[in-house]
């Protein structure tokens, strides 16, 4: 294991106690001081983002690009999405399930914190935030492990996360990054036994199995996308049209962004040449990428593609 990597695992192993004693007030005063800091860094964040986007004009599509881009109203829902962690319930201590034996013995089940949790993710500076802010919510010390694409991206929200723990007067040892993103230090993050308690791979397919293969720590198998919208004989066809477009060309980079369309047969053969005009005809007249639709003759359905790039 890199020295540097080990470090790292050490001091969140070592915050473990920390983030499990903190209360719901103080686990939401951290989460607000990280909010406060990203939003005072913005044009640090910005400029560092920048580097990302530059490095990967050469090797990213236009549709990645823009997953990896941050936008000062992008920064801003970042800020707001941690600030809704903060208005959830605490789940700490919630009695999950309670039996009184014969005896009279009370036995609970208690929801806790499990300890460090290792995240391995690709090219969405988003979920740096994201994790960390429902790791801290939820008790634990989080070790985060993103794509090289967005190397500088993720690296400057955690600075601006920890400056703002600091300045709340908690331990930035509560939030971690891996420094740097080799393949090697992705495979000893999954072999690190001694340290993490829980693996969450987030990302494609290949990234999902290759954590369920090589990880000799528990790891939680996650869905790689495949998000479907249903249009039924007693839909508004032109509401469905209406959050069809939304679903899809919203932001198609995103890993919920409408991917397969099923049409109940009694609307199809009047709905589905709407949707083409739509996604298709319309777009391009306007002037927009087209929707790639490709019809699936076996299971009645069109399923929907990226926009043509």
């Amino acid at each position: 294991m890199e020295s540097s990597l080990e470090l790292v695992l050490q001091r969140a192993k070592a915050a473990k106690r920390v983030a499990s004693s903190l209360s719901r007030e103080e686990k939401d005063n951290c989460l607000r001081a990280m909010a406060a800091a990203i939003a005072a860094q913005k044009d640090t964040i910005l400029a560092e983002n920048a580097k990302d986007i530059e490095a990967a004009k050469a090797t990213l599509s236009t549709v990645m690009i823009d997953r990896l881009r941050l936008t000062p109203e992008r920064i801003d829902g970042l800020v707001q999405g941690i600030l809704d962690v903060v208005a959830l319930p605490d789940p700490c201590g919630r009695v999950l399930e309670e039996t009184t034996r014969p005896n009279g013995l009370v036995i609970r089940k208690v929801a806790s914190p499990i300890g460090v949790i290792a995240v391995i993710y690709e090219s969405r500076p988003n979920v740096t935030s994201d994790v960390t802010a429902l790791c801290l919510k939820s008790g634990n010390v989080c070790v985060l492990r993103g794509g090289k694409e967005a190397f500088h991206s993720s690296l400057a929200l955690v600075d601006a996360m920890k400056s703002g723990l600091r300045k709340a007067g908690f331990s930035e040892d509560l939030i971690h990054i891996v420094p740097d993103v080799s393949r090697a230090s992705s495979q000893a993050l999954m072999q690190a036994n001694e340290y993490v308690d829980l693996l969450i791979p987030r990302g494609g397919k290949n990234l999902i199995e290759a954590c369920v293969k090589n990880a000799t720590v528990p790891c939680i198998q996650t869905g790689t996308g495949i998000c479907h919208v249903y249009v039924d004989a007693a839909a508004d066809l032109a509401m469905a049209l209406d959050i069809i477009e939304n679903a899809k060309t919203s932001r198609p980079s995103v890993c919920n962004a409408a991917e397969v369309l099923l049409v109940h047969e009694a609307v199809a053969a009047e709905f589905l040449p709407m949707v083409v005009d739509r996604l298709v005809t319309a777009r391009r007249d306007k002037g927009l990428t087209p929707v790639e639709l490709r019809l699936d003759e076996r299971a009645s359905q069109i399923v929907v593609g990226s926009p043509a790039g």
